[in-house]
């Protein structure tokens, strides 16, 4: 069945500069293939956002024809694209999609690719960039680089806008030591420009309205300094569990999977000085500057900065739901955390003891991923009396998902005869102002990519010095085991421990009920 929703016109004149383009994805048969990367390139498709010579190459250990492959890419489509399929459109991908049965530790396989893509090259008459996406278990990350560099194909057409690139999915290390020694392969087949590091969470369109929000309202940057704000709270909750994913999650754990990465890019953004422009290396150079200027975090099973918890059997959505150590996949006498929340201090004139709270969990009350900025109560205001006034501090709320949008909340006079007054809410949402057509994350991502513009992803300091912070909280853990691990019940916020993490400060988390 044709989509029915026309498709939209480019509203960027940086498409023109798109230029002959073959994407390959290693673990083409993987499930962040099937779910992301086919839908994606699909929908920028429709929007006419590939470039006329566009060519899809997979590749994977499994044994398909190009045929295969080709059905299988629709089926994807069919399942997981936010918007319907269409044959017609699809087509013109799909006379160009091929497949290539090979091993990443094989270099001939490699070679084998190359030859391809310089008999492509030779057939069309002009070059083409290479953009490779390694959507591939961490442990061929190694091989997969070495291969790419030893065929040639890392270094084809280098110095020039066509040269070769490479995506790479997270996890970039499981720790500081581990995070250096993938970058230093890393960059000894592809210069640092030629590296893409994705962070999906960086493809939200909310997240990338973090620098317009801050830099292009001028109501907003003058007040974004300790003078007025009282303390910052970030949270990245999930209402489901490990699921399948439960032998990969107990070697990983809530630090690992989400507070490295997805937490440490949100808060970069959100505290990180002006950059002096919007090139792509001053905005990362101010969140590498933000993330070194945060201070190591206290560390104690009793009293310190992080607190861990392990969910426990509870309710979810009114339905029993099982325990950590019952679900499948996991070391029976596990110590591994889904939960984690810390306080972080920057050590920076503009945030200088205010405290950013984060914290990120599984099978917690909902599903909600959210940046809330509490400020501080007017000085000497004319309505202080408590009993007579009803008046919170003025909080700024930016959803990230499920709902994407903002939320300012401040003090209103209620209608009436006397002075009374009232929080309310002033809500901005994406879905209602601009449609429900809002690209996925890695639309855009791929696109940028495709661009040679690498605002959006992660460069080898910056994931470096995320991980210095959170390695010693990894290694103190792995010193206390058990000791220290809170547990919770599933349909909760967490444990207690976290609640007093900001109690002892006279904060508190705010209540998430819409």
């Amino acid at each position: 069945m044709p989509d029915t929703h026309p498709a939209s016109a480019p509203s960027s004149s940086k498409l023109r500069e798109v230029p002959p383009t073959a994407i390959i994805i290693f673990g083409a048969s993987g499930d962040l293939t099937a779910r992301k990367l086919i839908p994606a390139l699909y929908n920028l498709n429709l929007d006419n956002l590939l470039p006329t010579d566009f060519y899809l190459f997979g590749f994977g250990r499994s044994s398909l024809p190009d045929s295969e492959f080709q059905q299988l890419n629709i089926t994807h489509i069919k399942d997981f694209s936010r918007r319907l399929f269409n044959a017609d459109k699809w087509s013109t991908v799909q006379s160009k999609t091929y497949y290539q049965t090979g091993s990443y530790e094989t270099l001939s396989d490699f070679i084998i690719l190359k030859e391809k893509i310089d008999a492509l090259e030779k057939n069309i008459g002009k070059p083409i960039q290479l953009l490779f996406y390694l959507s591939t278990p961490p442990t061929v990350f190694k091989p997969t680089l070495e291969n790419l560099g030893n065929s040639g194909l890392a270094s084809r057409h280098l110095g020039t806008k066509l040269a070769s690139k490479v995506i790479i999915e997270k996890p970039f290390g499981r720790d500081l030591g581990s995070a250096h020694d993938l970058n230093a392969i890393i960059t000894h087949q592809f210069q640092e420009n030629q590296v893409f590091r994705i962070d999906h969470y960086l493809g939200k369109e909310t997240v990338q309205d973090l620098l317009i929000l801050r830099f292009a309202n001028s109501i907003f940057e003058p007040i974004w300094n300790l003078n007025y704000v009282n303390y910052v709270e970030i949270t990245v909750a999930e209402s489901l569990g490990v699921g399948k994913r439960g032998g990969y999650y107990d070697q990983s754990g809530a630090l690992r999977d989400m507070i490295q990465n997805h937490i440490m890019q949100l808060l970069s953004l959100i505290a990180m000085e002006p950059p002096i422009s919007t090139d792509p290396e001053d905005i990362r150079n101010e969140k590498v500057k933000l993330l070194k200027a945060i201070q190591p975090v206290k560390l104690a099973v009793d009293g310190g900065d992080v607190v861990r918890g392990q969910y426990e059997e509870g309710l979810i959505a009114g339905e029993k739901v099982p325990g950590y150590l019952q679900e499948a996949d996991i070391y029976p006498n596990s110590y591994t955390e889904t939960f984690v929340a810390l306080k972080l201090l920057i050590n920076n004139w503009r945030w200088n003891g205010v405290p950013f709270y984060v914290r990120s969990g599984k099978r917690m009350a909902r599903r909600v991923s959210e940046i809330a900025i509490h400020f501080k109560y007017p000085h000497g205001s004319l309505f202080k009396e408590a009993s007579k006034y009803d008046l919170i501090p003025n909080t700024l709320v930016i959803q990230i998902q499920p709902d994407e949008g903002s939320t300012l909340i401040i003090n209103c006079k209620v209608p009436g005869l006397e002075t009374r007054t009232q929080p309310i809410k002033m809500h901005f949402r994406y879905a209602t102002t601009f449609g429900s057509e809002t690209p996925e994350a890695y639309e855009r991502l791929i696109l940028d990519a495709m661009l040679h513009d690498n605002t959006l992803f992660i460069r080898s300091d910056e994931a470096e010095t995320s991980w210095k912070l959170c390695t010693p909280i990894l290694n103190f853990w792995q010193e206390c085991k058990h000791h220290g691990l809170e547990k919770y019940t599933a349909g909760s916020w967490g444990p207690t421990t976290a609640t007093e993490l900001l109690w002892n400060d006279k904060h508190e988390w705010r209540k998430i009920d819409a």
